[in-house]
């Protein structure tokens, strides 16, 4: 099924190497950025060098997000003293494991000439290869001195190397160098005066979009050649990558944020109410919602609109009970499924892990269904509600009118809050057959419910028409453009032309979502940067030192 992707050669593909479809608008860039880590990508990156059993027992502080993302976020991320203690708490346990006596084999190339003394010339084996991989290029020489220097102290101090290389790893896995996705920068040889990214740091940017780690020993290996710096070596590394399986975690990367999935961490639902939710619910229903996308938009290579309107989907037992579907494997485990044509269910905002999530602890809600689509999938912002707003009309359980609609009718009576329902409420009314858990439901409180809606003059009847209208709204596939287009950034994608053009082409690919990535992952804005405004602003570049350590590297 995922052939087409193999090689790279599909009709996106093509259309690169042949120069058909729209033309790029030449790159404007942005002055050169550090972006802290993500938790997943802080763990992926861990599991890559030092492999997938060293155990990431914590998290850090979470990102926050601006323009929609938290890669975006992730740019204005600084270390507080008490994220820094999380830093160097978790970089104590991993190198303790790494130099653990059943992982050493796996880490290390070399054997200390005694095991209770320093080693210099092992330490320094050691150091230069896993600090290539963690600082996403080779080490400038004084960052090898100080990892060597540290292995050498620490191990004096305890009479073990092993616990004299943790203490050099652990100062190395608490810099802003690990930390932090730095642009470092080069004088561009074909541009008199002007600055780009050098080899590693294109290299980063581009296994950061695709896979959501550091680059591997093949991407650092072209970079080092300066294979990157042609078209023709910089495809060759992305159809590489498009390939393979890993391009799975990228994309699920990307639209874990996209869709604000970070909610679930903090997802509660009233077991009273609702008897069904379970943590296995909450894991199962936020993996439906990925596996649908990744089986549609990358396994098939699907219509990126049809994701709000295909019923073909995957489930597990626990879900099979919420949807009252039937299951051939209740007690767990993944399987295909696809609700039937006169369903209400169509598509990812029908799915429990929209539904849910964009609910309260104890009912549905149709404003915050509205306003997560607006937000989330149309990028149209909603305003928020002022503070002094009188929820009692909605919220009093003896109330007459039985129906959200009926009392969300009541609710929008005082101005202030009429404009900003007005753009939300035709929308998640349309989802009210789905309870606050995703169940299907005919009634609430005994009175029957209205599923009719709008979205921006589409009339339809039921969550299904909704689904309709999403795909079919020309803001739907504009939206997908430009939050990947700032999330492969980093940044707000604020060069409209760059974004246009995008958004032209992924109507002229047929919406293929592969496709979009390619042309993002080959084109000339995604690595174009421009001088700082001044000196002091600047990050790295390839010949300077880096910034000063946020934590003291303890033996």
């Amino acid at each position: 099924m995922r052939r087409w992707i193999f090689a790279g050669f599909g009709l996106a593909a093509l259309s690169l190497l042949s120069g058909c479809g729209p033309s790029e608008p030449v790159a404007k860039g942005a002055a050169p950025t550090m972006r802290r880590l993500s938790n997943d990508q802080y763990r992926n990156v861990i599991a890559d060098v030092f492999g997938a059993h060293i155990v990431v027992s914590g998290q850090a502080d979470a990102l926050t997000r601006t323009d929609g993302l938290l890669a975006d976020g992730a740019r204005l991320a600084r270390i507080t003293p008490s994220g820094g203690e999380k830093f160097y708490g978790l970089a104590k346990s991993i190198s303790a494991q790494v130099v653990a006596p059943e992982n050493r084999e796996g880490n290390f190339t070399c054997a200390p000439a005694d095991v209770k003394a320093a080693d210099d010339a092992c330490a320094k084996q050691f150091f230069t290869r896993v600090g290539r991989l963690l600082y996403r290029r080779p080490l400038i020489q004084s960052e090898l001195d100080l990892a060597v220097e540290t292995s050498r102290e620490g191990a004096k101090t305890y009479s073990d190397f092993y616990r004299g290389v943790a203490s050099g790893l652990v100062g190395m896995l608490t810099t802003p160098q690990f930390l932090y996705i730095v642009d470092e920068t080069e004088a561009d040889p074909k541009k008199t005066g002007q600055q780009r990214l050098t080899s590693y740091a294109k290299a980063a940017r581009l296994s950061f979009l695709l896979w959501n780690t550091a680059p591997n020993e093949v991407l650092l290996d072209a970079a080092a050649k300066g294979e990157l710096e042609s078209d023709s070596g910089l495809r060759k590394q992305v159809e590489r990558m498009m390939a393979s399986p890993r391009l799975d975690v990228g994309v699920r990367a990307f639209f874990e944020d996209f869709l604000r999935f970070d909610q679930f961490d903090t997802l509660e639902k009233d077991s009273v109410i609702y008897p069904a939710f379970t943590l296995k619910v909450v894991e199962d229903s936020r993996e439906q919602v990925l596996r649908t996308v990744l089986d549609h938009l990358i396994e098939n290579n699907k219509d990126y609109r049809e994701i709000f309107t295909t019923r073909k989907t995957f489930v597990t037992g626990p879900l099979a009970r919420i949807y009252h579907v039937p299951t051939a494997r209740p007690s767990g485990g993944w399987e295909p499924y696809e609700f039937d044509a006169d369903d209400p269910r169509a598509g990812i905002l029908t799915q429990v892990g929209f539904a849910a999530l964009a609910s309260h602890p104890g009912r549905s809600s149709p404003t915050l269904r509205g306003r997560a689509i607006r937000e989330a999938i149309l990028c149209q912002k909603v305003p928020d509600p002022p503070g002094n707003v009188d929820f009692t009309k909605f919220e009093d359980p003896k109330s007459e009118m039985k129906t959200a609609r009926q009392r969300l009718q009541a609710h929008r009576e005082p101005p202030a809050c009429a404009g900003c329902h007005a753009i939300t409420d035709p929308i998640g009314l349309a989802l009210e057959n789905l309870d606050g858990l995703g169940q299907l439901r005919e009634t609430e409180n005994g009175a029957p419910i209205d599923p009719t809606g709008e979205l921006d003059g589409v009339k339809f009847a039921d969550a299904a028409g909704l689904a309709k209208a999403v795909s079919t709204n020309p803001a739907t596939p504009a939206c997908v453009v430009d939050r990947l287009a700032s999330y492969a950034l980093g940044r707000k994608a604020d060069d409209k032309e760059y974004v246009q053009y995008l958004q032209k082409a992924f109507a002229e690919d047929g919406y293929k979502f592969p496709a979009l990535l390619r042309r993002i992952a080959m084109s000339d804005a995604f690595y174009a940067v421009i001088p700082p405004a001044a000196k002091k602003e600047s990050v790295a570049t390839a010949d300077t030192e880096h910034p000063a350590l946020p934590l003291e590297a303890k033996p």
